[in-house]
């Protein structure tokens, strides 16, 4: 689609009239000329549309990388102040990493903006880019990969908790900052827009002398979001989940169609791996040539091992490169990119793996190291402990190798090197942790996402806040 397609204003109007409402929105604002037309566009057609019951409040993040940062958050400040619109900045704290800053950046950006609209009470979060931005992330990811790439999504969900919202992808920068100029609103320029050092930057220089660039991104977000459903479905039919460690992939699962294969391998070795990225094209073409030959084996990629049998194909987290995770009195967080952790005890915890048990002790602690219960789920409380039968009648069927191999991968508690008792354990919090997933879910994967979320009996995620979708009901 041309980025003339959508006016500004046009796109702010179809986009106010397809959230549900009553619905308090977070603008995420730094002053620059997208987040700050953003602004004024969302202002003016809610105090034109008060039967819309939506109403506006903003954040700005001030990164505290360049002098100056401070003052460009007060101005902002004022801005929103005259417009009579409720602002909050949050400062990005504490030191700053040497390598990657603009990932850090991302991170922390995100998370100071979904603890601002914690704070305002918000439903959803929007920012300001652009089809531009849009052209860029193509072009970059296009040098990178010849598959075709669905590029900036329009809705993100953060934390699980948070959907971003990005109402003005299919609208052109030109278009937003003669908008601002109309109105006689000044916007700022941050250099490091002008920096060549950053690849976006480069990206863009080149771009501005192809201004044909142009790719038809909603076909790609259908076949993206068909993909996903057809995932979705794949999961039910053909895909088992053992004591929420060890997955099985039916023979029949691995005779479909290619691309559904490709899509929900690369994510379940994501989601076992406890990786927040899919395994890259030449990992990929590896794992699906092994898994639909036709000898068994064993291959370990991205941290997940794939045992081929005639039953089935089996993922389970290797049992190497485990590192504990210490929680403190009322401290969560994530253990080995698969377990989410809050701890409600009084002691400090550590959670790791068993690693190589004998085989008396793997017998004997199938029960005690995880089931599910209600979405929720019992650690290893005790090693030594004896089993409830039902857990070991279960799995008595499956290849001994592959259970204790992902037995050897489950988190097991301790406070100051001794096993917890039961009664101990559950104050401790542990759920399943989908680290492709739970951080940033793209509305392209939601289905996917959600239908896995329903395999590993945990909680969903929360639907996005629109009725509608490019005018169709949602």
């Amino acid at each position: 689609m041309s980025p003339d397609a959508a006016s500004p204003q046009l796109a702010i109007l179809q986009f106010l009239t397809s959230l549900q409402s009553p619905a308090r929105i977070l603008v995420a604002i730094s002053g620059g000329s997208d987040s700050t037309g953003l602004l004024l566009l969302l202002d003016e057609a809610v105090k034109t549309a008060p039967h819309l019951k939506i109403s506006l409040c903003a954040a700005t993040v001030d990164h505290a990388l360049r002098a100056g940062s401070a003052d460009e958050a007060r101005e902002v400040a004022a801005l929103c102040a005259s417009l009579g619109i409720p602002h909050i900045i949050m400062i990005w704290q504490g030191d700053k990493p040497k390598t990657g800053i603009m990932a850090a950046a991302r991170e922390a950006r995100y998370g100071l903006l979904a603890a601002a609209a914690e704070s305002f009470e918000a439903n959803l979060i929007v920012t300001g880019h652009t089809f531009d931005d849009q052209r860029e992330t193509l072009q970059m990811r296009g040098m990178r990969t010849e598959q075709i790439s669905t590029g900036i999504a329009d809705a993100v969900l953060f934390n699980r908790r948070f959907w971003i919202l990005r109402p003005l992808l299919f609208s052109s920068r030109a278009d937003i900052r003669a908008f601002l100029k109309e109105r006689g609103v000044p916007w700022i320029d941050d250099p490091s827009n002008e920096d060549v050092t950053y690849e976006r930057v480069r990206t863009r220089r080149k771009l501005s002398a192809d201004a044909g660039a142009e790719r038809n991104i909603r076909a790609a977000w259908e076949a993206r979001l068909a993909l996903s459903a057809r995932g979705a479905d794949w999961l039910d039919c053909h895909f088992t989940l053992h004591g929420g460690l060890l997955g099985q992939v039916m023979p029949d699962g691995l005779r479909q169609d290619r691309a559904v294969l490709d899509y929900v391998l690369a994510r379940l070795a994501a989601v076992f791996g406890g990786q927040p990225f899919a395994p890259g094209r030449a990992h990929m073409e590896h794992i699906l040539a092994f898994a639909t030959g036709s000898e068994p084996g064993r291959m370990t990629v991205g941290r997940v091992v794939f045992d081929l049998r005639r039953d089935g194909l089996y993922l389970a987290r290797e049992s190497r490169g485990i590192l504990p995770l210490v929680l403190q009195p009322g401290e969560a967080g994530v253990w080995d990119g698969r377990f989410y952790a809050r701890n409600a005890s009084a002691a400090s915890i550590e959670i790791q793996a068993p690693g190589d048990l004998g085989e008396q002790d793997t017998s004997r602690s199938i029960e005690s190291i995880t089931a599910q219960k209600r979405g929720g789920w019992i650690p290893v409380t005790s090693l030594g402990s004896s089993p409830r039968t039902g857990m070991r009648g279960r799995m008595h069927h499956l290849p001994k190798g592959a259970w204790k191999r992902a037995i050897a991968s489950a988190p097991a508690l301790s406070a100051e090197s001794a096993p917890l008792s039961e009664e101990f354990a559950r104050m401790v919090a542990l759920t399943p942790y989908f680290a492709p997933f739970d951080r940033f879910l793209t509305r392209f994967d939601f289905i996917f996402a959600n239908r896995l979320s329903a395999v590993f009996a945990t909680a969903p995620y929360a639907r996005l806040p629109l009725r509608s979708i490019d005018g169709k009901t949602i």
